[in-house]
């Protein structure tokens, strides 16, 4: 989804689900977080430059404090992108984001891993995706996977945000491994989409990007951007790109010792149980839209739903 500024694509079935969502302000939700060991703190951070290449908007992309920082804008001309120089095979991949304040309505900020530019008959894809609001609402998170070119399914799931994301930095991530794709937020995981038949396996690229989503974005394209609250910046830190870059056999086949694949020991290939108390803590209190759910979306559930 995060490549519809890509590929010109619209897919209705996001329509469908954002016309479906209603969403209830994070101020009205005062719940303290449950405690987990951060897995933010198991990688080091790498600065934006020389990392990071301009993917689009150049003109609206500010490097700041040496290049360990981005501020990226979306005006009436454009949005603006940045993309990893290096692509990836399996990893943890995080970055601090302060979304815009004020009414950003149909704005999309997107976080995501995909490898469309390189596969775009059968490309997969990892998306956090932090959708804009209007002026009853907050931003809300959308989460979704790819796979093998899949895009006819789509795997949304949706979530209040505990906090205002717009106050400070706040760690969104994805750990992705051959055993589950997990998606976490301040280190808490909201999503474990666990690896069947059908999962990202291509080495992807890291994105990070602000763009026009007006036609789906904030119920269901209700609420499109409004430009006389323009411009919208996003910051961008604290980056993490802590992946496989070898042969994709090579990273398949490493060991946990070998150092190869970051993300392949024991550690990162199961939730702890107080990773899995966070995750069933997340999903009951924040959770308000996801696919296996979607009875008039599927006829016939997918199959990782069952």
């Amino acid at each position: 989804m995060a490549l519809i500024w890509q590929l010109n694509l619209l897919f209705s079935p996001l329509i469908i689900i954002c016309l479906l969502s209603n969403v209830v302000s994070s101020r009205t939700r005062p719940f303290t977080a449950p405690t987990v060991t951060p897995l933010t703190n198991s990688f080091p951070r790498v600065p934006i430059d020389p990392n990071f290449s301009n993917a689009f908007g150049a003109s609206n992309i500010k490097l700041l404090a040496n290049g360990t920082m981005a501020t990226l804008a979306l005006d009436k001309l454009s949005g603006s992108g940045l993309v990893s120089k290096s692509s990836y095979y399996y990893g943890f991949f995080s970055a601090a984001i302060k979304l815009p304040a004020g009414i950003s309505s149909g704005v999309v900020v997107a976080f995501y891993l995909s490898n469309a530019d390189k596969f775009p008959h059968n490309h997969d894809e990892i998306d956090i995706e932090l959708l804009g609001h209007d002026k009853r609402n907050d931003w809300v998170i959308q989460t979704n996977v790819y796979a093998n070119g899949s895009v006819s399914t789509g795997r949304e799931e949706k979530f209040y945000f505990w906090f205002d994301p717009t106050k400070q930095y706040h760690y969104y991530s994805i750990l992705w491994n051959s055993y589950h794709t997990v998606f976490l937020v301040d280190n808490i995981p909201v999503r474990e989409f666990i690896h069947g038949s059908v999962f990202p396996s291509k080495p992807m690229s890291v994105y990070a990007t602000i763009w026009d989503g007006s036609e789906w974005a904030t119920h269901g394209g209700k609420y499109p951007v409004d430009y006389k609250y323009a411009p919208f910046v996003v910051s961008f830190s604290e980056m993490q790109l802590a992946g496989c870059t070898s042969d994709p056999l090579a990273c398949s086949k490493s060991t946990p010792s070998s150092g190869v694949d970051p993300v392949n020991g024991p550690q990162f290939t199961k939730l702890s149980p107080q990773q899995m108390a966070a995750l069933d803590w997340a999903r009951k209190k924040l959770m308000f839209y996801s696919y296996c759910t979607d009875k008039n979306r599927y006829k016939v559930m997918p199959p990782e739903c069952h």
